[in-house]
């Protein structure tokens, strides 16, 4: 598939947001996650009104695939997939981590001893058809750096922005921290629009560790796709 992306990291890219621009700061592919309502359930968990519907799939399983997930590029080493048929999404996450219950998403990642460093997927409708039409990525970040993902006692900082197209559908993807008096917090969101709904993918853990895992959750944060259904 072909997928082209290009990243901001320039002061004028920091005037435009209005936010500080800072600078970025044994091998077994793991299992793939397979939701949809037509298929046998080994996991539910709901949150609010979202509902998910988990198999994992083993050895002779692979027809319950569609062909089209099947030709997909191989997944990295040391993770796994999952793919949300119903709702039309998927991505990575590292193999190790495990599902867990996040209030108001779709579905959710954590790792097993650190819970801040986790990934979750969640999307609202909406009428737009693009994530374009959201505006361009400087405005959409500013917002929601500022004004979804913040609190008041918050101070954001966006370090880098990307933008790619993948199977046609495009994508939003940045790189945040959120700092607080007494705790600090890194991240990837990934953002897209297809059917009907606005999609946002968040990946990240406590400031302290991004370092050392910001290569691993970048994995992830580039990994989402929005499925056609």
């Amino acid at each position: 598939m072909a997928v082209s992306s290009f990243s901001f990291s320039s002061a004028t890219l920091s005037r435009r947001v209005n936010l500080p621009l800072k600078p970025s700061c044994s091998t077994c592919s793991g299992p793939t996650i397979i939701a949809s309502s037509k298929d046998a359930s080994i996991d539910e968990e709901r949150s609010g009104n979202c509902k998910r519907r988990s198999l994992l799939l083993g050895v002779g399983a692979s027809s319950l695939l569609p062909t089209k997930l099947l030709l997909a590029q191989e997944k990295p080493p040391n993770y796994a997939e999952f793919v949300d048929l119903e709702d039309g999404y998927s991505y990575y996450y590292p193999s190790d981590w495990i599902g867990f219950d996040f209030r108001g998403h779709d579905s959710a990642f954590k790792d097993r001893y650190l819970q801040l460093q986790n990934v979750r997927l969640s999307f609202i409708p909406t009428n737009k058809t693009d994530i374009n039409e959201m505006g361009s990525i400087e405005k959409v970040v500013a917002y929601l750096v500022r004004h979804v993902y913040s609190t008041p006692t918050q101070v954001p900082d966006v370090f880098d922005m990307q933008e790619r197209t993948t199977d046609g559908k495009n994508y939003y993807t940045f790189e945040y921290t959120l700092t607080s008096p007494n705790f600090s917090r890194a991240a990837f969101a990934t953002i897209a629009v297809g059917n009907g709904r606005y999609y946002t993918l968040i990946v990240g853990a406590n400031e302290r560790r991004w370092r050392r895992v910001r290569n691993q959750l970048k994995v992830v944060a580039d990994s989402f796709k929005v499925l056609d259904i």
